[in-house]
């Protein structure tokens, strides 16, 4: 099935929007659902449970969820007649609606409308009320027809009778109407009210006043419920001053306890910033006054439908109900929904977040009136009015194209946003380059770059008219791209611009900020692209850097940038640094210290961008101490003097010479003094993977007098470790008084298996010897996918070889571990091919 259009981007601002649906119909006010919290569990009593009011106001007092203890008598094993029916025309329904969400939920709640109003009509047969009028609404996503599978059903119950009569009167009719909701196993949301109750409580509660917003009259007496319903809105456009501040408050509050649709490995589709929440919010802000144009009405509604989508796809899929898009339920809720497969159906809900988020922002924004000011002229063509950046009247976007790149360093320099008719005439006017850059415009890019994080939502708000692919082809296919993998925060198109942002903080640290910004915004450009990501990427620059009017040595640095923005990282985390061949590997790759300056700050730019498991200080000391040495040699010095090795320190030598057994720790780094034995390193790994610690570097020395020294450093976890216990573990494996093998074996089946934190499957284990890497060791790299002990069984299957460990790095990125041993036999290196094959097979079963 074809891809469907990315969500919310529109081409131009014509009459008619994405959906073929013409701005004065998109207009038109849209019903929402209610907000977070749940209608009938009001901030000042709770419907159907006893409480302070109960005396005063009886309720029905059936609890607001199905409880099967309330009606043991009853057997939940069967389902009315109707509820059966409803079940059987929904699945005939399932088969002709087709796949996509909107059709299915407006399917759902129309079965659901008649299952509703047959049991009604049964109750108020069977228990007439004997005083006043009832009505039934459909409330929530109920109310809206937005009815998914695993959603609540919300019915709210009005009436008019007496409240000394409503015990006696009304809760037999409404009891009647619930138990066989409740005996079909939906979950229902539900409430049994006194109109002018609930109008009280609509006066001052905001679930209960958006409830009635959304209420959609379903049976009963037809004059009580349009009174109800009307009465609430006619009370929500009297409290908007009110209601708009609470609204917008619960909209920021979303944004800080769940996240970003567009960039979450696992977005909430409903609660998330930019998620189905936040379209209703703006459609209830729209009904107390808030003034949304047309065309952000056709690109909300777009943007709801399909996030609307994913949601009831993920329903189906899973046979639940949730609201979170789990990595592991993706592919099958991609099928569910109709997208090609999981990438696509994450493409288009990371765009239609990022659309609802900044629509929200856009509009939320507006609310706060700016004080009027003088216009302002800041940049030719461009002007500072009433706190937003806009054209001059006698700007010419289609005469002068640079025109959009100097409105936007204006509003990145000014902390503004950019005026939304002056986005249209951009968009409408502007137009594209599609070979070399007007003379200016690669300064106004490096200029915009240049002001860091205020760029970044200028950025978003040109993409938002796809402004930065029209003046950079290039850029398309990045554009809401989604990395899935927990390592990665953002979007690709998110990450480059942070990355710049990024990156221009750290100018002083280089003698050419212009190409460091250019390198954070470039480096990851090959992720839109099939292959490697790397490679690819230099191809780009080489075409992008003459159309930006770089000089050739300016675009072969760049492309150097790209080539090499892993390396640091790469080299630090998993090799010797005292190792002569490191420092001489680096330093013939970088070629110059100025360019090893770029790099460094790439890395680092890049690194915070990436997320928050990418960067600390631990790996930020190892960058900056390789760059160090390498450095030294790039400035002329011998790389003997950049040798200097770290461990064992003073403090590990003194207890070397004591030549017994010492045990400490020192934050997180654990060091080990013992005579030297075969296996005590397995043995310490295979403890540190008892007690749950993460061990990411490893060191082993030992002298001639038989004493080694073997240092961990490990990642302390957040609750803190028992280091008594630790150590006296350590001790008992020392000694050979710990059955680690079985412990570990133990340990593994009960050890709960870590969830999926990347789409792609991790690539079969490998060992690879690198020749290259070490002058004075052999350097195996082994990766396989992380489990319980696997230190442990590495380092048992090397020393079974007759393999010393001089140095040892492990690092876990993602669902895999990447292991790096420099290693040494009968103190020689390790050469010959027989020798080597078996110890690579060893190690594959090791890691099997």
């Amino acid at each position: 099935m074809p891809r469907d259009r990315p969500p919310g981007r529109r081409q131009s601002s014509g009459g008619r929007g994405s959906r073929g649906c013409s701005v004065e119909e998109a207009a038109r006010p849209r019903w929402a659902g209610s907000s977070n919290r749940r209608y009938d569990l009001c901030s000042r009593h709770r419907c159907h449970r006893r409480c302070s009011r109960s005396r005063r106001v009886p309720h029905a007092s059936a609890p607001s969820r199905h409880d099967p203890s309330r009606h043991r008598h009853r057997d939940v094993s069967t389902i009315s007649p109707a509820a059966a029916r409803r079940f059987e025309r929904l699945a005939t329904a399932e088969a002709s609606v087709g796949r996509f969400g909107r059709e299915y939920c407006q399917v759902l709640a129309e079965l659901t409308d008649e299952w509703v109003i047959e049991l009604f009509d049964d109750a108020m047969r069977t228990n007439p009320p004997r005083s006043g009028r009832v009505a039934i609404l459909a409330i929530g996503g109920y109310g809206r027809g937005d009815l998914a599978p695993g959603s609540d059903l919300d019915i709210l119950l009005v009436h008019d009778a007496k409240a000394k009569k409503v015990a006696k009167d009304i809760e037999p009719t409404a009891s009647a109407l619930w138990y066989p909701l409740w005996d079909s196993g939906v979950k229902l949301g539900h409430a049994v009210r006194r109109i002018d109750e609930q109008l009280d409580l609509a006066r001052t509660d905001l679930d209960s006043a958006t409830a009635l917003i959304t209420a959609r009259p379903l049976a009963g007496d037809d004059q009580l419920a349009e009174d109800v319903v009307a009465k609430g809105r006619e009370l929500w456009r009297s409290n908007a001053s009110k209601f708009l501040g609470e609204l917008r408050a619960r909209v920021r509050a979303r944004e800080e306890s769940a996240g970003d649709v567009a960039y979450l490995l696992e977005p909430d589709l409903k609660d998330g910033h930019g998620g189905l929440r936040d379209v209703q919010s703006l459609w209830w802000a729209q009904e107390a006054g808030l003034d949304l144009r047309a065309e952000d009405l056709v690109d909300l509604g777009h943007c709801y439908d399909v996030l609307l989508r994913a949601r009831v796809s993920l329903h189906r899929s899973t046979e639940r109900a949730g609201d979170v898009l789990r990595l592991e339920d993706q592919d099958a809720a991609a099928a569910a929904g109709g997208w090609s497969d999981a990438d696509h159906m994450v493409t288009d809900v990371a765009a239609a977040g990022r659309t609802v988020a900044w629509l929200c922002d856009e509009n939320w924004g507006r609310t706060v009136v700016a004080p009027v000011q003088p216009e302002q002229a800041v940049a030719p063509g461009v002007v500072l009015r009433n706190g937003e950046i806009e054209l001059a009247a006698t700007a010419d976007p289609a005469a002068d194209s640079t025109l959009v790149l100097q409105t936007a360093v204006a509003a990145a320099r000014h902390g503004a946003r950019i005026g939304r008719s002056t986005l249209d005439r951009l968009n409408d006017e502007a137009v594209e380059w599609p070979g070399s850059w007007p003379v200016g415009a690669t300064a106004d890019l490096i200029a915009l770059l240049l002001e860091g994080p205020r760029a970044i939502p200028v950025l978003e708000s040109l993409d938002q008219r796809n402004l930065v692919a029209r003046l950079l082809p290039e850029w398309e296919p990045v554009r809401s791209k989604p990395q899935r993998n927990a390592y990665h925060r953002f979007t690709v198109d998110r990450h480059l611009w942070e990355a710049a942002a990024n990156a221009a903080a750290l100018v002083d640290r280089v003698a050419r900020p212009d190409l460091l910004v250019l390198g954070g915004l470039f480096h990851d450009l090959g992720k839109g692209y099939p292959g490697d990501h790397t490679v690819v990427g230099m191809e780009l620059m080489r075409t992008i850097g003459p159309k930006l009017g770089l000089v050739h040595a300016d675009v072969e640095v760049l492309v150097t940038l790209i080539e090499q923005h892993l390396l640091l990282p790469d080299v630090a985390m998993r090799r010797d640094l005292t190792d002569p061949a490191t420092i001489r590997q680096v330093a013939k790759a970088v070629k110059s210290v100025e360019v090893l300056d770029l790099l460094h700050a790439l890395t680092e730019a890049d690194s915070l961008a990436t997320g928050p498991s990418a960067w600390g200080d631990w790996k930020e000391g190892l960058v900056a101490e390789l760059v160090a040495r390498v450095r030294h040699v790039l400035g002329g010095g011998d790389v003997a003097e950049v040798t200097w090795r770290l461990f064992p320190d003073a403090e590990t030598l003194a207890a070397m010479a004591v030549g017994e057994l010492d045990i400490s720790r020192r934050g997180d780094v654990i060091t080990v003094v013992s005579p030297d034995a075969a296996g005590n390193f397995s043995r310490i790994a295979g403890v540190l993977s008892l007690h749950g610690l993460d061990v990411v570097s490893a060191q082993a020395h030992s002298d001639e007098g038989g004493i080694a020294a073997s240092q961990f450093r490990i990642v302390v976890p957040d609750n803190g470790l028992n280091w008594r216990v630790v150590k006296t573990d350590l001790g008992r494996a020392l000694a050979h008084q710990l059955a680690i093998e079985a412990r570990l074996a133990e340990r593994a089946q009960t050890y709960r298996r870590r969830r999926r934190t990347q789409a792609a499957a991790p690539g079969p284990p490998s060992v690879v010897f690198d020749d290259e890497a070490s002058s004075n060791a052999t350097v195996i790299v082994v990766r396989a996918v992380t489990r319980v002990g696997i230190l442990h069984r590495i380092s048992k299957a090397r020393g079974e070889l007759g393999l010393d460990i001089r140095h040892a790095t492990v690092q876990t990125i993602g669902m895999e571990v990447v292991d790096t041993f420099y290693v040494r036999a009968n103190d020689a290196l390790v050469t010959d091919p027989a020798y080597r094959k078996e110890i690579k097979r060893a190690l594959l079963h090791a890691v099997a």
